[in-house]
């Protein structure tokens, strides 16, 4: 098999998402770490590598030296893609950079700290005929996949109601003021963007919920607090949906719910069903029909579609989640990869998160915010 090789901006020895990209990538043997700018320290860049087994003349101080030295590298040496794990100000630099030098582009979501970034990054994506994916994980799971084909093949008919949430409660006290790094950058405009759990988990739902359902949500009207005594970005939202097809919707996201973990949930009810799954227990997707009896699918199981038994690594009753959710993304964006090195022609729909769903969470962001400073008035996206 051929095996890409891989650049990772950010990611640096004791990161916790970097630590994710890292083993996603490798679960399925398509992709290799060669080379990183772990840090914007040389020392701590070179060290990364060093615990990564990865040769310290491609351990890089900066992006800008990793992107250009790489770009020097023969074909068969030189990375093929970089995948970028830093917090939100920093994606919008080394992705329009990596694209303009000829790599393609993984990048964590949201896509970039502001609007303009992201509708500038698509017209650079698009120049650059390079493809750019964006690690909406939650996508990748397989009774994900399962919910979003019954839906496409109408088997709940019209769908008329969307419930999403994604409660958790680590921030329900300040740990942002007691070192934890995860939590300080989350809470810093400067870093985040103008969403605070808004853009970090409610992106996640906005985007889970127009996945599943192939609907676009066409306005909303906010309610965004910050409970957190002293935070200036949101870390609770209750959001009112309307969606394209005339569906309506209800969205609840919180960081500060008390003794939850990572509840994020979807129900979706249709004219002749509905369906309901919960990422805390992945393997089980709920079918309630009008006249039948409910039923529970699993990966692998007894009625599982195509569209999710390809996703499936393992035998039935074998839970797979946050991490194989991630590998499904890196492994559809290996694939589309592997397509264009073989001189074929790309998918015109590939299987994961692109530019246009890390734009349309950042319309996403946008509304909300400004919803919630009109005392929740009904805004367009």
């Amino acid at each position: 098999m051929t095996q890409l090789k891989m650049g990772m901006v950010g990611g640096g020895t004791g990161s916790f998402i970097g630590d994710v990209h890292r083993k996603a990538a490798s679960i399925d043997g398509m992709i290799t770490l060669v080379c990183g700018a772990f840090s914007s320290s040389s020392e701590k860049s070179i060290a990364s590598a060093k615990a990564l087994g990865i040769s310290k003349n491609r351990a890089y101080g900066s992006f800008e030296q990793m992107i250009i030295e790489e770009s020097k590298l023969s074909e068969d040496k030189r990375m093929d893609f970089v995948a970028i794990v830093t917090p939100n100000h920093m994606h919008f630099p080394p992705a329009k950079m990596a694209l303009e030098h000829g790599f393609h582009v993984i990048c964590d979501k949201p896509v970039t700290l502001t609007l303009n970034e992201a509708i500038e990054l698509k017209k650079i994506v698009d120049s650059s005929k390079r493809v750019f994916a964006l690690t909406h994980n939650y996508t990748g799971y397989p009774m994900v996949k399962q919910a979003k084909a019954m839906i496409a093949k109408g088997d709940l008919g019209v769908i008329r109601k969307i419930n999403v949430q994604y409660l958790q409660g680590w921030l329900s006290t300040a740990v942002e003021k007691t070192g934890q790094k995860q939590a300080a950058w989350r809470v810093d405009p400067s870093k985040s963007g103008i969403g605070g759990a808004l853009g970090d988990i409610g992106t996640h739902a906005e985007n889970l919920a127009e996945y599943i359902t192939g609907i676009q949500i066409k306005e909303l009207a906010a309610d965004l607090s910050a409970f957190g005594e002293g935070r200036v970005l949101d870390d609770d939202g209750n959001i009112l949906l309307r969606f394209e097809n005339g569906a309506k919707g209800i969205m609840t996201f919180s960081q500060i719910a008390t003794g939850e973990e990572n509840n994020l949930g979807v129900r979706i009810y249709g004219t002749k069903g509905s369906v309901e799954w919960y990422q805390e227990n992945p393997n089980e997707l709920v079918v309630r029909w009008l006249n039948q009896p409910k039923q529970t699918f699993t990966p692998g199981g007894n009625g599982s579609y195509p569209e999710s038994s390809e996703y499936v690594r393992i035998p039935a009753g074998h839970p797979e989640g946050y991490l194989e959710g991630f590998a499904t993304i890196y492994r559809s964006f290996a694939k589309e990869l592997l397509l264009i090195k073989e001189g074929n022609i790309p998918s015109t729909l590939p299987d994961f998160p692109t530019i246009g769903d890390g734009i349309r969470g950042m319309k996403f962001i946008y509304a909300a915010v400004e919803s919630s400073k009109q005392n929740a008035s009904w805004i367009k996206i």
